[in-house]
């Protein structure tokens, strides 16, 4: 209970604060590209592919042949070896011999990836360019030990990671600023927002720099003064504040029980009658037992009792305009648990009385 007081009492606190143009919106172009490799992770102590998995074995043989030695897949007997997705993210004007973290991730039935080693694998960009090649020990944050019957795991061993395993070989598909003008992408779309963003440029380097096309996109012409530099233009825009703002939304979670209600979340006049019926069944066995030489068997007899316990129903009035700090404090006098409040807040958004976006996750 003290915890959703506090948490109604924060919300109480919150009021529109500006936030930095960097944090609200991204140059056009100016964007990271995912990265995704196949490859092979050696050296594991017996916890690697089984023979079901194919394509291991099928891989180490190509990978043989490279080297001059010839075998059969269908002969081979490895369980030192696992086959794997490599995955990496290249930033935004990443030059050759940068590097990058990779995420290594098991692809067939291996056991555990703890102590192996990535052998040499290339990273490809979604046009099918190599951009990167990853390889070294992985680090793995979990383990697995014990048998079908006995085992512990502790999270997930079957995923690792290379910190500064990749080695970028091609430059990021990143265009440089265009001098002649840029894109803002607003990463949350509004409206007000974007008139906002170009209202506070236009403040800034004067009037006609900014224009908001859409709800996601802002065009800006940079001043005469800025034509041949791009970058410190952008530099002198990232700073600047803008109040942004956002829609107002109710967020529930069924699976465990969160509620998250935005500031600007108001309710229509409604009334609300809340209540639990609870119905129990207990079965419990007891043994009937014959008497001292009769012909009689021992047996188990159930005894089955319910019970109903129905709650008093709870009851609350929402006025005009009320705010979500009045809703949470309402719920909370009448003693609502958060699985409560999601059953209460579905009701009150398909009575219509609920003035912001209900979602469900």
């Amino acid at each position: 209970m003290k915890k959703k007081i506090i948490i109604a009492a924060l919300l109480g606190s919150l009021a529109l604060r500006a936030a930095r143009l960097k944090d609200l919106a991204d140059v056009e172009g100016v964007r990271e590209n995912q990265l995704v490799g196949y490859g092979l992770v050696v050296g594991l102590k017996g916890t690697g592919d089984r023979q079901q998995t194919i394509f291991p074995l099928q891989t180490l043989a190509n990978m043989l042949a490279a080297f001059g030695v010839s075998v059969n897949p269908a002969t081979m007997q490895v369980r030192n070896l696992a086959a794997v997705m490599v995955t990496a993210t290249l930033p935004p004007f990443a030059d050759p011999g940068g590097r990058l973290d990779v995420t290594v991730s098991s692809m067939g039935d291996a056991q555990s990836l703890q102590g192996g080693t990535l052998l040499l694998t290339e990273l490809k960009g979604a046009n099918g360019e190599v951009y990167a090649t990853a390889q070294g020990p992985l680090s793995i944050g979990g383990l697995s030990a014990g048998g079908a019957a006995t085992g512990v795991q502790v999270n997930h061993p079957n995923v690792g990671r290379i910190t500064g395993g990749a080695l970028v070989e091609r430059a990021a598909p990143t265009a440089p600023p265009d001098p002649r003008g840029l894109k803002l992408q607003l990463r949350r779309p509004d409206f007000t927002t974007a008139a906002r963003v170009a209202e506070a440029l236009n403040k800034k380097f004067g009037a006609g720099v900014a224009h908001a096309d859409n709800a996601a996109l802002v065009r800006v012409a940079p001043p005469a003064s800025f034509r041949t530099r791009p970058v410190e233009f952008i530099a002198e825009m990232e700073p600047v504040e803008v109040a942004s703002d956002r829609v107002a939304r109710v967020v529930l979670n069924e699976r465990t029980g969160t509620v998250v209600i935005g500031k600007d979340v108001h309710i229509a006049p409604v009334a609300v009658l809340h209540g639990n019926l609870t119905v129990q069944v207990v079965t419990s066995y007891e043994v009937s037992q014959p008497g001292p030489l009769s012909p009689g068997q021992t047996t188990v007899v159930p005894q089955t009792s319910v019970a109903v316990k129905e709650e008093k129903a709870r009851h609350i009035l929402l006025k005009e305009g009320v705010s979500v700090e009045q809703l949470i404090k309402a719920l909370i006098d009448i003693g609502s648990t958060p699985r409560d409040v999601i059953a209460i807040m579905q009701g009150i958004a398909a009575a219509g009385a609920l003035d912001a976006e209900l979602e469900v996750i």
